[in-house]
């Protein structure tokens, strides 16, 4: 059984565990903070040099970081990896786009609004650039979801995914997703797929 290293309320850590949730695919989960210190002790950093989570350990005692690269691994061959070779390319475009900027403006924000630790750095000039930035990336999504119900197209794919973790908790960092019609039905549809579990979920 592989084991997922993860923060119970990270949405890049949410990510993997969202995605095993609907494979049904079991894992043991381990708790660790990036807010504590805990994924800088030596004994993790010999897992993860990069020092973060998610981190999946498999059975056979490797290792797989980043939650992007972990979700494109343990897709393979599911419903979540569209078939056609442009629709798979799209993909990874969004994936793309939710690593580069979407998170480094939304997740951020959140971030710097809801730990306490992370409070020193949220200066005005950075809550107003991650609060623009963030407003571009919606704005980015609410122009494709206009067109189309997935970012693939008709049918939900791992873009969805990576960009509904922290999507869904923007309202935590700010932003007013009233203004994007579009993407909240979005995030209804995604929440209403087979097999959808909470940010809070973790496996028993």
């Amino acid at each position: 059984m592989p084991r997922l290293y993860s923060q119970p309320d990270s949405g890049n850590c949410y990510k993997p565990r969202l995605l095993m949730a609907k494979l049904a695919m079991p894992f043991e989960h381990v708790s660790i903070s990036s807010t504590d210190g805990s994924t800088r002790k030596p004994e993790f950093m010999a897992k993860n040099p990069n020092g973060k989570v998610p981190l999946l350990e498999f059975d056979d005692g490797r290792f797989l970081a980043e939650s992007n690269a972990i979700l494109l691994h343990l897709a393979e061959g599911s419903r979540f990896v569209p078939e056609d070779s442009y629709e798979r390319a799209l993909m990874y475009q969004w994936l793309f786009f939710e690593q580069y900027t979407h998170e480094p403006n939304i997740a951020v924000r959140r971030a710097l609004l809801v730990y306490p630790e992370r409070a020193k750095d949220a200066t005005p000039e950075r809550l107003a650039a991650t609060l623009e930035g963030g407003n571009k990336a919606l704005l980015v999504m609410e122009n494709q979801l206009q067109k189309t119900p997935y970012f693939t197209g008709g049918s939900i794919s791992l873009a969805d995914i990576a960009l509904y973790a922290y999507t869904h908790e923007a309202n935590r960092g700010g932003y007013d997703l009233s203004a994007y019609p579009s993407v909240a039905k979005w995030l209804s549809r995604v929440a209403g797929d087979e097999g959808h579990v909470p940010i809070t979920w973790l496996p028993n």
